[in-house]
């Protein structure tokens, strides 16, 4: 896996509707930045929504009741291609302009993770994608080519170094049989850990480049054992024992986290860089680790996506980060 090291990154989502301007600040903040989402835009600019410029022969439209899988092309999905596109136009040209293109410079993307979206799309007779196996897998099928087919746009427009995220907020639910269903009569059965494994694992080795997987509920640890080869981007700001030891496991085997640690909106407390290093070297020193770790197996990230979050503070989380990120790979003993 080749992830940058001593850097920062975000989530995915911004505030603001005007990919340029948001182009600018993430580029301007992070070394290691990144594709950015920005669903004010409204319908097609969202996580899910976005997935309707992704998918491959799998159209979506918008229901009533939201997202669903349909039989041909919608207006929907012309919406998101164009917000996608712009967003990649936005980065292009401000990469050209800084000299950036062909430089190799990392850069990372977001699609939502097949188990989410097939947590959150509906099938045209109303139930979720999760309900019916045959459909999710189509999901994990078309999403493995859509996220190789973005690779290699990103890569020909950048000449970047391209990492893809995969959000799976739902993974927990999903694993759990948790997901609403769509009457109490109804029943979406849990998915297998295993398959959950299997499933990622196709679209890891279909897209061929560093994969981050992202969730900023509660992290599943027993998924995180058994995934492994990737970076998990997972909120670590209260971690209990069982953070403890599988934040451990991770780091001990090579793995990379990124440390989601800083407040996806402001509160009431300052937040600065040096107490965001500080707090990470606290934590691998609980955990028992060696401090390199810090510089070489830890990225630092917000908490979870900046969409809800004031374009200031969106501005200064994104600093934070990447200020950590330096400290954490300049002197990790001197923390």
């Amino acid at each position: 896996m080749n992830l940058p090291t001593g850097v920062g990154t975000g989530i995915g989502s911004m505030p603001g509707t005007d990919p340029r301007e948001t182009a600018a600040i993430i580029n301007g903040e992070l070394d290691f930045p990144h594709l950015a989402e920005l669903p004010a835009r409204g319908a097609g600019a969202d996580m899910i929504g976005r997935m309707a410029a992704i998918l491959v022969d799998l159209p979506m439209d918008a229901g009533v009741t939201g997202y669903r899988l349909a039989g041909r092309g919608s207006g929907l999905a012309r919406r998101a291609r164009d917000f996608l596109r712009a967003d990649l136009d936005a980065i292009e040209e401000l990469w050209d302009t800084a000299g950036f293109i062909g430089s190799g410079r990392p850069v990372k993307i977001q699609l939502a993770g097949p188990f989410t979206l097939s947590a959150s799309v509906e099938l045209p007779n109303g139930h979720k994608a999760l309900r019916d196996t045959g459909a999710w897998r189509d999901v994990v099928a078309s999403t493995a080519e859509g996220a190789h087919e973005l690779v290699a746009e990103v890569t020909r427009r950048l000449g970047a170094e391209v990492i893809v995220q995969l959000d799976e907020p739902m993974i927990g639910s999903v694993i759990d049989g948790a997901v609403t269903p769509l009457t109490r009569f109804d029943t979406i059965r849990a998915v297998p850990v295993q398959d959950v494994v299997e499933s990622l694992t196709q679209i890891i080795e279909y897209v061929d480049r560093p994969v981050v997987v992202h969730s900023c509920a509660a992290p599943r640890w027993d998924l995180v054992e058994k995934l492994r080869g990737v970076a998990w981007s997972l909120d670590v700001t209260a971690p209990d024992s069982a953070a403890l030891d599988g934040i451990g496991g991770l780091i001990d085997r090579g793995d990379v986290l990124i440390a989601g640690v800083v407040p996806s909106a402001r509160g009431g407390r300052d937040v600065r860089a040096e107490t965001v290093a500080t707090g990470l070297a606290g934590l691998v020193d609980r955990i028992g680790l060696n401090r390199k770790v810090l510089a070489q197996n830890i990225l630092v990230s917000p908490t979870c996506g900046l969409a809800g979050a004031t374009p200031e503070w969106a501005k200064s989380a994104l600093g934070i980060c990447a200020k950590a990120g330096e400290l954490l790979g300049a002197d990790p003993d001197a923390l």
